[in-house]
């Protein structure tokens, strides 16, 4: 039996749903959530990022800024612009869209952000709240990988979990995530021997590392619930995750497409960071 799609898509809507009515409340209230998105540069992939961020926004009921910057942009000149945005009552929630460009320092661009304004999860305060159990914003992929999993009543708690990735920005935070869900949790790498052994011992799978179709139908655990981070270009320069997904749905009990699952949870994460953040001024 083919295993079942996570519609990361139609959970988004939903939840989307729920933010504008929740989003309303507050704009009655005065507080009309902000988000202010900085692009720099012309990257293509980013500006579609950017354009679906701010779509997103418009249609939860929030306010966004988008700014957008030359490449040739100096650190001092972006800095600047953070500063004014952390001042600003009306911006709950800032992103600097990676990546920047090389001549920027993307960690100091990050650390400049105010961490109550740090929507993406990724300021040195977030990842710490983070793995102390501290209250803080989780960066959105792992938080809707987390939502996605709830959602489909899958409990993390005594499973072994196998996260292949270890970013800053989705594998380590994806384990921490479900290890305070009360996963046993064991991340994989590019330096990991035997890479297959470890996925097929895994309950749960999340493939994050950027690489087309690199887990096959042979890797997987039958009934596994496999999570696909990737977004990638196959040979043909088709859209397609890092999991080959026609064969590993057929040994799977679960399964994300690429497109349709885990990005639209990303940005539905973006927003409920950005809505937490006006609740709480």
């Amino acid at each position: 039996m083919s295993a079942r799609i996570i519609d990361g898509a139609g959970l988004a809507a939903r939840l989307r749903a729920g933010y504008r009515e929740r989003a309303a409340v507050l704009a009655a209230q005065g507080r009309r959530p902000g988000l202010a998105v900085i692009i720099v540069g012309d990257n293509p992939a980013s500006r579609v990022y950017v354009r679906n961020k701010v779509r997103a926004c418009e249609e939860a009921g929030f306010h966004s800024r988008l700014i957008e910057l030359p490449a040739a942009t100096t650190e001092a000149d972006l800095l600047g612009r953070l500063a004014e945005l952390n001042a600003d009552p009306a911006i709950h929630g800032i992103l600097a869209q990676l990546p920047l460009p090389a001549h920027l320092d993307s960690a100091r661009v990050i650390e400049a952000i105010a961490p109550e304004k740090d929507v993406d999860g990724f300021h040195v305060a977030s990842a710490g709240a983070l793995m102390t159990g501290l209250p803080g914003f989780a960066p959105c992929t792992p938080a809707g990988v987390m939502a996605m999993l709830a959602a489909e009543g899958i409990d993390a708690a005594g499973r072994h979990a196998v996260v292949v990735g270890r970013s800053n920005i989705v594998g380590k935070p994806m384990a921490l995530l479900l290890l305070q869900a009360g996963a046993t949790v064991t991340i994989c790498h590019s330096r990991t021997p035997d890479l297959a052994a470890m996925t097929r011992q895994a309950d749960i799978l999340v493939a994050a590392v950027g690489r087309a179709k690199l887990v096959t139908a042979d890797m997987v655990k039958p009934s596994a619930c496999v999570i696909d981070v990737g977004m990638n270009r196959d040979a043909a320069g088709r859209l397609c995750g890092d999991v080959d997904f026609e064969p590993v749905r057929e040994v799977a009990g679960w399964i994300t497409p690429v497109p349709g699952g885990v990005g639209p949870m990303t940005i539905a994460m973006l927003l409920a960071n950005t809505l937490k953040a006006a609740e709480r001024t």
